[in-house]
């Protein structure tokens, strides 16, 4: 009887798991397929900046759908040789450095590095850079920039049935910005799992 009772107790478990692995694969392809709609926006679009404010706008996660820069202080990197190579730019050419988060409302999108040549924008763009919350890609769009990218690199690995909390990293993405064939700026860029929020309508 104790054995019976003891198995009977058992079963709810065994019946409730495969209920769990569903909720639970139905999550992560929900996430995989939000990475993959926004991935595919980004490595087509000339600017991310306008990619990220469309987003905003279309999930709901802010009544005012524009993207902040907010800087990261006291973060330096220099451009390493090929980064250098990939700008165009000799041994002593000046390349400034530039970390922000990129935030709508309360939600950080993503994290970017930029390096980019001072001397191939206009002393306003570089003064907006200094001292304002402007993103990069807002400061350059008079100049009509395009976008190579040079790489897609997914962060986050799907199957440990665990949705991403908003500052887990998804994914990243590497790019060359240039205005008539002229390199002048190299991003790359994390996105978070905010991205995968969606406001109240």
């Amino acid at each position: 009887m104790a054995g019976l009772a003891t198995a009977g107790a058992l079963s709810p478990p065994a019946e409730a798991q495969p209920q769990e692995i569903r909720r639970e694969a139905q999550d992560e392809a929900g996430t995989r397929a939000v990475i993959e709609t926004l991935s595919a926006r980004l490595l087509a679009a000339p600017s991310a900046t306008a990619v990220l404010e469309a987003w905003c706008a279309e999930r709901g996660l802010s009544a005012d759908p524009r993207i902040v820069a907010v800087r990261v202080p006291s973060i330096d990197k220099a451009p390493s040789p090929l980064q250098r190579e990939r700008l165009a730019v000799g041994p002593d050419e000046t390349v400034r450095y530039r970390r922000v988060r990129l935030t709508c409302g309360s939600h950080v999108l993503s994290e970017a590095d930029n390096w980019y040549v001072p001397g191939r924008l206009t002393p306003e763009m570089n003064a907006a850079l200094d001292g304002s919350q402007a993103p990069f890609g807002r400061v350059v769009r008079p100049l009509n920039p395009s976008r190579r990218n040079l790489s897609l690199r997914m962060l986050w690995r799907p199957g440990e049935g665990i949705v991403p909390g908003p500052d887990a990293p998804l994914f990243s993405v590497e790019a060359v910005l240039s205005a008539g064939g002229v390199p002048f700026c190299e991003v790359a860029e994390t996105y978070t799992g905010a991205v995968l929020a969606r406001g109240e309508r």
